[in-house]
């Protein structure tokens, strides 16, 4: 099972309290990971999957509100934690620390595209976790110097 989630933090003026269940609160939180996943569908011209929505209705992705997982043990798991940035250390060790057995963890996240106020490119969760784990056996780091937007997400990367 894969799980997925991402901080409920907005670039910007929030929009406020939303109305629904957990799963319609956060779709639209996890909407550019359904995006992502929909394209890399689209891409493998997919025969019996279709659409990111088919794979959390056959519960083969479960989305996640980070505001849940205190006290939960998640083995046998795939767990992708997108935005990784705007999370703090603590909000990072509670997170990586509700893995059990034969679960990984993935984190993805830019340390120069922080949303939130408090953290920085260096005091941010997912900077404190490469720093603390380099040399682990468990542990892999792959940082991406190349842009897969497109040209102009680049360039405004580079210069704005």
């Amino acid at each position: 099972r894969v799980l997925v989630s991402r901080p409920v933090i907005p670039m910007g003026k929030d929009i406020g309290y939303l109305p629904g269940n957990k799963d319609e609160k956060m779709s639209n939180w996890m909407q550019p990971l359904f995006d992502n996943l929909d394209f890399l569908i689209a891409q493998a011209h997919s025969q019996s999957i279709k659409s990111s929505d088919q794979l959390v209705k056959s519960k083969i992705i479960e989305i996640e509100a980070l505001s849940f997982i205190r006290g939960r043990s998640l083995p046998n798991q795939f767990i992708i934690v997108d935005e990784a940035q705007n999370l703090s250390p603590h909000e990072i060790k509670t997170i990586v620390s509700r893995a059990g057995k034969d679960t990984k963890v993935v984190l993805t996240g830019d340390p120069y595209q922080i949303d939130n106020p408090y953290l920085d490119s260096a005091s941010n969760g997912l900077t404190y976790l490469v720093e603390a784990f380099k040399g682990q056996k468990l542990f892999g780091h792959i940082f991406l110097d190349k842009s897969e937007r497109s040209e102009l997400a680049e360039l405004a990367a580079e210069l704005l």
